[in-house]
């Protein structure tokens, strides 16, 4: 069930998923699924030999097994429905851009300055050139590697991912649901009100990475982060949803018209705006 998974438990997301895809897809193998699961936690936790741990407060491992659960929500609240179905492999693709479409914020083993924050503006780069070298030892061809790449750039900031080509129509709607997975499972997480505070820092520690002017800082301050949030979510995060991923985060709604992630998403926000009323960090 969306939003009920224990995300500080990569055993228990790896769980939840096979779970899933041995009841959505019957006839697989899911040989694949747990060897994914531990090659990303081997990277995170810095097991890997040539990449420390992540080092970051926001964009930690429980924020990739976020996004990979709600990844997770919206392929099996799709599959219920009449659209066409997404096949095994396509499940499985997806799951890797999941799980492997931050890992640009991991440092070398030779890298000593500041945290892997200071890679915000191109960690997307970076989490497609370690995704292209790690996923053909899990058996990926090149066109299954083009495939998650596709996904992983769609998650990007900036319209450059949307403006991405497609090959296929089904590459391109994997692409709009990790992306919206993405969205959605950082913003409905029930600590993101107290880590606005670690995301403002890591965007500083970027800033100051790249030298950019005070001026041309997007951010200026933690509570004028804050304070932004709900035009954010009004103005950047909806339309996203809605346009350029093609409204599937839509699959997850309810008759009631009740949606977890949404509702979770604004009952965060109005905590933002209360405290940032009282004037609460």
């Amino acid at each position: 069930m969306p939003l009920t998974t224990d995300t500080t438990n990569p055993a228990a997301v790896t769980e939840i998923t096979l779970s899933v895809a041995r009841r959505l897809f019957a006839q697989s193998s899911q040989a694949f699924i747990p060897n994914v699961f531990a090659g990303a936690e081997t990277f995170f936790s810095g097991r890997h030999q040539d990449y420390q741990a992540i080092d970051l407060k926001y964009h930690d491992f429980r924020h990739t097994l976020q996004v990979t659960m709600a990844y997770v929500d919206l392929i099996a609240a799709r599959q219920m429905t009449d659209a066409p179905p997404v096949t095994p492999r396509e499940f499985e693709l997806g799951l890797a851009a999941a799980l492997f479409h931050d890992s640009g914020y991991l440092k070398l083993r030779s890298d000593h300055e500041g945290t892997g924050a200071k890679y915000t503006w191109c960690h997307v780069l970076r989490s497609c050139a370690l995704a292209a070298s790690y996923l053909p030892t899990l058996g990926l061809t090149i066109d299954e590697v083009d495939v998650v790449l596709g996904a992983i750039r769609a998650t990007g900031s900036s319209m450059i991912g949307m403006r991405l080509k497609f090959t296929r129509k089904e590459d391109h709607l994997l692409s709009c649901i990790v992306a919206s997975a993405d969205y959605l499972a950082q913003m409905a997480a029930s600590d993101y009100p107290d880590k606005l505070g670690m995301l403002f820092d890591e965007f500083a520690e970027a800033d100051d990475f790249m030298h950019m002017p005070a001026d041309r800082r997007p951010f200026k301050t933690a509570a004028g982060l804050a304070a932004g949030t709900t035009e954010f979510w009004q103005r950047v995060v909806k339309p996203k949803l809605e346009n350029d991923f093609r409204g599937v985060y839509r699959f997850l709604g309810a008759d009631d018209g009740s949606h977890p992630y949404v509702d979770a998403i604004e009952h965060n926000l109005r905590i933002i705006t209360q405290r940032a009323a009282r004037g609460a960090p």
